[in-house]
């Protein structure tokens, strides 16, 4: 019996919404990377602790948080440009010839053709909205949206340490289990020779042969499932951190079995609201959202904006003058009603958008938080039990295979008991391995997710 194991990640981050922000990373994106070096032929030792080192590094996951990171640091930067005065130079060479009939003026004795003549001017030119209050609400939502770009990247960081634990716990899981099903292989080719010798010696009929060889050729498919399995799971492993796919490596760091000790659910809980990175993102954005929505209504307000100029202008920079204009703008809107309704309305349905998810993100927390302790105590009593099974079943197969060759019992046991051990041992491997990652997902769940150590360790 081979069984599969899988992880649901939470707070897994999404794709974001929110007006003026980049399209974080997705789920999927944590399962691939960008693959950095080149491969060797060498097989290279390869720690939990190098494993994650980089993820953090070549993961796509964080490398789109960074990106989206900087994104919205420019979007901050572009919309505090709008509240600070633009100077602009210009520098003007003109050379001028007029017809003056294709003008429209003839006048009599009036050369018709003026020029060539030219002037040169250096200007700078000033623009400046003193008063703008949407645009002060714009900027400060970016800020917002910029905090939050920061602190989802430490959230994708702590996101990419459960990726790559959970990949590397299942890499781990793999082996043990093709150890688990080499050793009944060899159990099971043990116990076929015996029905060969005891069929050949007249001692035992021809039907325990063919059932102890159904049993060795049956175990010997399980191996190679078990085997493609590892290969493929090394692979999802490598793509999380970027190596080449090429390239070999072996897992210097085991997982052993350390029991849990109990913890307070309310102080965790208040502590995964403190620590949480994607909680405090979702704040941020929420906060970005009401300054969109006092934006909108900033848009009825008068603005007030300066534009000025001063150069020296003349036939040549020799024979100039300086010269400068200055003019002050009061804009009121005064008939723009559906549209600053509808702007209105939009920035409020986003607005109740980000609080309806921030309320659905804390109760998230709280439930990451107890599904995690929840799993940690049924998998530390599967551990458990399917140690005791295990143990149970090796014994039971021990004194089958005496019986056989005692001649007491033919070997429908012996082909019993090496199920039995068979399933134990995969139980057993299947709940240290949801173990591990059920103490994987509380450090994420608390937002300590870079303190793996500490959890793996049993706390």
């Amino acid at each position: 019996m081979v069984l599969g194991f899988g992880l649901a990640l939470p707070g897994v981050l999404g794709a974001q919404t929110v007006p003026g922000q980049a399209t974080g990373p997705t789920a999927a994106s944590f399962q691939g990377s960008v693959a950095s070096g080149e491969a060797t032929a060498q097989p290279m030792e390869l720690s939990l602790d190098d494993a994650i080192q980089r993820g953090l590094r070549n993961n796509l996951g964080a490398i789109l948080s960074g990106t989206e990171t900087a994104a919205q640091r420019g979007q901050r930067l572009s919309q505090l440009q709008a509240l600070l005065p633009a100077v602009d130079f210009k520098a003007n060479e003109a050379v001028l010839q007029t017809d003056l009939p294709a003008q429209g003026f003839r006048l009599p004795g009036f050369p018709t053709v003026i020029g060539p003549f030219g002037y040169t001017d250096l200007r700078a030119y000033l623009s400046w909205s003193l008063v703008d209050v949407k645009s002060l609400r714009e900027y400060m939502a970016a800020r917002h949206n910029f905090t939050a770009a920061q602190l989802s990247a430490d959230d994708a960081r702590d996101m990419v340490v459960l990726t790559v634990g959970n990949a590397y716990l299942l890499v781990l899981a793999d082996e043990t289990r093709v150890a688990s099903v080499e050793a009944q292989v060899a159990t099971a080719k043990v116990s076929l020779d015996q029905a060969v010798e005891s069929h050949k010696a007249g001692t035992a009929p021809m039907l325990d042969e063919l059932r102890a060889r159904v049993d060795y050729q049956s175990l010997e498919q399980q191996l190679i499932v078990a085997q493609n399995g590892l290969e493929k799971d090394k692979l999802a492993l490598a793509r999380t951190i970027g190596l080449p796919l090429a390239q070999n490596f072996n897992l210097t760091d085991k997982a052993p079995y350390a029991a849990f000790d109990q913890v307070d659910v309310d102080a965790a809980i208040r502590e995964a609201h403190a620590n949480r990175k994607d909680l405090a993102a979702l704040v941020e954005q929420t906060k970005a959202a009401e300054e969109q929505r006092k934006a909108a209504t900033a848009d009825r307000l008068p603005t007030v904006k300066f534009n000025g100029d001063y150069g020296d202008i003349g036939v040549n920079v020799r024979h100039s003058h300086g010269t400068g204009d200055a003019q002050g703008t009061l804009s009121v809107p005064l008939f723009r009603e559906f549209g600053l309704r509808g702007e209105a309305q939009m920035a409020q349905a986003q607005l109740d958008t980000q609080k309806a998810q921030l309320s659905d993100k804390n109760a998230q927390v709280d439930a990451d938080v107890r599904d995690a302790l929840l799993d940690i105590e049924s998998a530390q009593k599967q551990v458990e039990v399917a140690r005791s099974s295990a143990a149970l079943a090796s014994e039971a197969l021990k004194e089958a295979q005496d019986r056989y060759a005692a001649g007491v019992s033919d070997n429908l046991a012996v082909s019993q008991a090496e199920q039995s051990v068979a399933q134990a041992n995969e139980q057993y491997v299947a709940s240290l391995y949801r173990h591990n990652v059920a103490k994987l997902s509380l450090a994420r769940a608390l937002g300590m997710a870079q303190n793996y150590k500490t959890y793996l360790g049993g706390k």
